[in-house]
């Protein structure tokens, strides 16, 4: 046998290789194709709360077959990292985005072009201005867990003259709006009225949390209830608070539902807060979003994710669970 005759099996076996590793590179490349891509965007990845959706978005999009991009924004607020969070997801292909807006009217005209653009486009948590800018909105009713814990603090009072402080998000946001009004609702007062001494913006931050009670006591030493927007911002109502010596003589009251807000309602900290459920929001927006990439059919509308008064000390006529149920139900380090 001369040299090239022995070289022909060899060549044979070479390119019987190469075809084999083209078939399985073809149908990789068919199987990405076919894979629907799904965005992700928060206000930030810092946040217990964020941190707990995108694990609900990664484990639906797991079980769902479809690739998951992330992105947030550097701080709660950052709107040009979410514009550029959507033109980066357009590009790489995603049919669905799902997005907290830090910027509720800013970030309007992106979701418009990329909505044009064929791509479905949900909201998280927080509703854009105006809401029907995205296609569907999957988030706790803000303003009923405004009421429940209004109506928790009003009953709670005992018919005691209140002296309210309202920690509030920052002007125009809708989930600080809806929250605020909803509190003033369920206490039964209305903007302005004498009873709100004092209102300050914290970002649902805790230090800002705690300069605004500061500011607050300064206003109106004699406050007996606080609103805050979060619990972070509570925290840090509660630190000034017992620093002042009022931590007894003060009840506040808040929303979310995070494993540290709820141990703080175990300590006595806080007297009730609303929980929500940010893994519930994360998991129906990536179903709706394979849903459209395989049919293309369009979830629409608002669906209400759930909250629940959490308290140790229930009062009569007002639904509520108990700290264990809030620690069994929490997000973030438990």
């Amino acid at each position: 046998m001369n040299l090239t005759s022995r070289r022909r099996p060899v060549a044979r076996t070479i390119v019987s290789m190469c075809a084999a590793a083209a078939a399985v590179w073809c149908a990789s490349a068919s199987q990405a194709a076919d894979q629907p891509v799904i965005g992700l965007i928060t206000k930030t990845d810092t946040n217990p709360f964020f941190v707990k959706m995108r694990q609900g978005a990664d484990a639906a999009a797991s079980k769902d077959g479809a690739k998951l991009i992330t992105a947030a924004g550097k701080f709660d607020g950052d709107n040009a990292s979410q514009v550029t969070a959507i033109e980066n997801m357009m590009t790489a292909g995603a049919k669905a985005i799902l997005i907290t807006p830090s910027d509720t009217k800013a970030i309007v005209p992106s979701i418009k072009k990329a909505r044009a653009a064929g791509v479905m486009v949900v909201a998280l948590d927080t509703p854009t201005d105006p809401q029907d800018a995205t296609d569907a909105l999957f988030a706790t009713d803000n303003f009923k867990a405004g009421v429940l814990i209004g109506k928790y603090a009003k009953a709670a009072l005992n018919g005691k003259p209140a002296k309210i402080a309202t920690l509030d998000l920052a002007p125009g946001v809708s989930v600080g709006v809806l929250r605020h009004n909803g509190f003033l609702e369920g206490f039964g007062v209305k903007e302005g009225d004498a009873s709100i001494v004092c209102s300050q913006d914290t970002r649902g931050d805790q230090a800002k949390g705690q300069t605004a009670m500061e500011n607050c006591l300064q206003k109106a030493p004699d406050i007996n209830v606080v609103y805050t927007i979060n619990e972070p911002a509570a925290a840090g109502a509660y630190r000034a608070l017992k620093a002042a010596g009022k931590d007894k003589a003060v009840m506040i009251v808040s929303i979310d539902g995070g494993c540290e807000g709820v141990r703080n309602v175990k300590a006595g900290a806080i007297a009730a807060t609303s929980q929500q459920y940010p893994l519930k929001m994360a998991a129906l927006g990536v179903n709706a979003g394979v849903e459209y990439a395989k049919t293309g059919k369009k979830v629409s509308g608002y669906q209400d994710t759930g909250v629940t008064l959490i308290t140790d000390k229930p009062m009569s006529g007002i639904d509520s669970k108990d700290t264990k149920f809030g620690l069994d139900n929490c997000w973030g380090n438990k």
